[in-house]
């Protein structure tokens, strides 16, 4: 096996303060968010995809890839979201396997009142730290890193947590390759 390509102490700084920054913002957010609302923000990440579909409906697998989560957790979230009346399941006429989620009227006036709230925390606590060429900035790196991950279709590099056991296998543990 060869030496791993070891970041820089620049690049070190920048993976790591991307990551200290990302967490200390959502994590103020979302305890926000929490004590004014009573929404988790796994509560109103649900709620937006919704509310931003047509009819305030999505199927399973569609709220699944919007919310980027496994299968197990959005199922256990719509549970405990169905049981607070936020959201509703409904069988699906064209497949019988399938079903909706649905945002409910209590689901509606949740979100209505908490995306203020919300926005208003992003405000805050990202962008008011700053100014317009560091937000054009931001895009631009968005728009590099998205790019780059809708060309890969490959995991980083062969190494015992993210290679295939098999040839042909989809990696099971590699953040790196896109569903």
């Amino acid at each position: 096996m060869t030496d791993p390509n070891w970041l820089d102490e620049r690049e070190q700084r920048a993976w790591r303060g991307f990551l200290a920054v990302n967490a200390a913002v959502r994590g103020r957010i979302a305890r926000q968010l929490q004590q004014e609302t009573g929404l988790s923000s796994a509560d109103y990440a649900v709620l937006v995809s919704l509310s931003e579909a047509p009819g305030g409906r999505l199927r399973v697998f569609q709220l699944r890839v919007a919310a980027d989560w496994e299968k197990t957790r959005l199922t256990h979230q719509i549970t405990r979201m169905t049981a607070r009346g936020l959201v509703a399941r409904e069988p699906c006429a064209d497949d019988p396997r399938g079903a909706f989620v649905v945002l409910t009227e209590a689901g509606w006036d949740a979100i209505t009142a908490a995306a203020p709230r919300h926005v208003e925390h992003v405000r805050h606590w990202f962008f008011d730290a700053l100014g317009p060429e560091h937000v054009d900035a931001l895009i631009e790196v968005n728009e590099a890193v998205t790019r780059h991950l809708l060309s890969a279709s490959e995991p980083c590099s062969p190494c015992s947590s993210c290679s295939p056991s098999s040839p042909g296998d989809v990696p099971s543990s590699c953040d790196d390759v896109l569903p």
